[in-house]
């Protein structure tokens, strides 16, 4: 099976994936951020570097998702491939951040590269508002990070919603985090962990 995580910067997703990953044995998949030669960059030339960050999630997320299914396992997934075509790279496009010569062109690619996969087996989307955002990438402190703008987060978060709402791809769950700590309060791992459960095995 394939279990995919989303969720606005700072949500919680890869620690989320990792507390499942530990509780119920699944492999887990990680966005590739330390190793990404083009963030560093982004955040600081965002107009500059847009195309060539959207173009190397797109591929690197492309693999995870065909290597996944290849696997056979039940895969724990940090972000999802639609998130960068539905969400991160139409809201640079409308900063004009990205010019529309090569958002075409990536949603072109994209297009196409949905067409050979298929979606996750469920899909856990956490919600969060701007201030736990904010707080939650102050905590973790990634240099790079230290620029991002509130109206940026904001947009990225209505971008979701909207997403959200038209989500039909398969089973959906969705987690306000606002008011849950799950890395550090084990009643609130477990209430996840339960609505998880439920979804996937149908009983909701």
């Amino acid at each position: 099976m394939h279990i995919a995580i989303a969720g606005n910067i700072g949500s919680g997703k890869s620690t989320l994936t990792e507390l499942l990953a530990k509780h119920f044995g699944w492999q887990p998949h990680y966005e590739d951020v330390e190793t990404n030669p083009y963030l560093h960059s982004f955040y600081e030339d965002m107009q500059r570097w847009s195309f060539n960050l959207q173009v190397y999630f797109l591929n690197s997320r492309f693999r995870q998702v065909v290597e996944i299914r290849k696997s056979g396992k039940t895969v724990v997934q940090d972000r999802t491939i639609y998130e960068d075509a539905y969400i991160f790279a139409p809201n640079l496009h409308d900063m004009g951040l990205m010019d529309t010569r090569d958002f075409n062109n990536y949603r072109s690619l994209f297009e196409l590269m949905i067409s050979f996969i298929q979606p996750p087996d469920l899909l856990v989307y956490l919600r969060a508002s701007v201030p736990t955002l904010v707080k939650q990438i102050q905590k973790r402190g990634r240099p790079y990070e230290e620029s991002i703008r509130l109206d940026y987060l904001k947009n990225l978060n209505d971008r979701y919603e909207a997403w959200i709402n038209t989500y039909r791809e398969g089973k959906l769950l969705i987690v306000d985090v606002d008011n849950l700590n799950f890395a550090e309060n084990p009643e609130d791992l477990a209430g996840v962990i339960e609505k998880i459960t439920a979804k996937l095995h149908g009983l909701f």
